[in-house]
């Protein structure tokens, strides 16, 4: 299903997820992003959208983003053409654990940021799942299947939907469809039903928030998201408070800040690179990367408070001593601080809390100090060891 929109500034045929028809009924105002018609906000209004997700639970369509699978006849197989490509360790994830890693290029630039998942089951063992970016997922696909030796091929999963559950009640709610979740730790899978329908779940997202991301048959789709929708706690949210949500947690957007030309270690995602990989190399941009890790790379991602009450955005010039230092890649207005926030890349001498900085956009300066990243802290599920 297609509409007629414009995107980029030009005339385009935009997809529409499978509860489409649910956004609608329940008021929502579309957007055209990466190539869908997508809901960005309900009649509360994003601030609300935003606040509710922090106090209680909200369900967000991510039906747009790339789901996939990689499969071999083992998962030794598997995991070992995707190390081709990720610099993660991913021959060592445990079944029903979940990674993020990144796809690189070969001079070690960020193609795109993904989740993969071992399954639960070991009747599964040997397939991979993977959660793609959607402006990406056209680039990845080819990518991936490029690279991947004989025996092993990916597989596009299009007839599935993605829906997420986030925020502190996410657990309560599910609960009571599936069961108790405390022993499904932040980053761990397994399956469920729900609503009659057989789903995927993850303990993972995009908002700092504990929740879950939820992959079902895009004919079961609805069905699942009625069912949550009906709980008192849980409210629809759409693309303007997931921005809110993921920039207050110091989450990279594809495209914004994160690009090809990244590395992962200048981006503040050197955690990625595992410590066997970084000892055995054998990814895309190991030299590049490997180096910034030893030396340290000549910029970095930061976080930053604007002064006043006006959003800092995307391209605003950071300034030093009257040198231009950096660039504002994310900003908007933080609803948990009630203030401006933003985040940029500057000179690695300049990435210390509490550096004051100047952001220059179309000739005026604002005062902004450069702070630690999350801007909120995060609230994951974390099992105790």
């Amino acid at each position: 299903m297609a509409a007629r929109g414009s995107e980029a500034g030009g005339d385009t045929e935009l997809r529409r997820t499978p509860l489409h028809g649910l956004h609608r009924e329940l008021g929502a105002r579309f957007v055209p992003f990466a190539g869908y018609e997508m809901p960005v906000q309900y009649p509360t209004g994003v601030l609300r959208e935003h606040r509710h997700t922090r106090e209680a639970a909200s369900l967000f369509d991510v039906s747009h983003m790339g789901q996939a699978f990689v499969i071999g006849p083992d998962h030794g197989a598997a995991a070992a053409a995707l190390e081709a490509l990720v610099p993660g360790d991913v021959a060592r994830l445990g079944r029903g654990r979940v990674r993020y890693t990144v796809l690189l290029n070969d001079a070690g630039g960020i193609i795109d940021d993904i989740m993969v998942t071992r399954s639960a089951s070991e009747a599964d063992d040997g397939a991979l799942f993977l959660v793609l970016n959607a402006a990406r997922r056209e680039v990845d696909l080819p990518h991936i299947a490029r690279a991947l030796p004989a025996g092993v091929t990916v597989a596009p999963a299009r007839a599935r939907a993605l829906i997420a559950l986030q925020g502190p009640r996410a657990a309560d709610v599910l609960a009571r469809h599936c069961g108790d979740l405390s022993d499904l730790g932040f980053m761990s899978a397994g399956s469920a039903m729900i609503a009659g329908a057989d789903c995927h779940l993850s303990r993972s997202g995009y908002t700092g928030e504990d929740g879950f991301e939820i992959s079902v048959d895009a004919g079961r789709a609805e069905a699942v998201a009625r069912v949550l929708l009906g709980e008192d706690e849980v409210a629809p949210a759409g693309l303007g408070a997931r921005d809110t949500l993921r920039l207050e947690a110091g989450l990279c957007l594809y495209g914004n800040d994160i690009d090809e030309t990244t590395s992962p270690v200048e981006a503040g995602l050197g955690w990625v690179v595992a410590r066997r990989r970084r000892a055995e190399g054998g990814f895309p941009g190991a030299g590049r990367i490997l180096a910034e890790l030893d030396r340290g790379p000549a910029r970095l991602r930061v976080g930053l408070l604007p002064e006043g009450r006006a959003p800092a955005r995307a391209g605003a010039a950071i300034m030093l001593g009257g040198r231009e230092i950096g660039t504002v890649t994310s900003g908007g207005y933080g609803p948990t601080l009630n203030a401006p926030v933003a985040m940029g890349y500057v000179e690695s001498r300049a990435a210390v809390a509490g550096t004051r900085v100047a952001l220059v956009a179309r000739g005026k300066s604002r005062e902004a100090e450069v702070v630690e990243l999350p801007l909120v802290a995060h609230r994951y599920h974390l099992q105790k060891s």
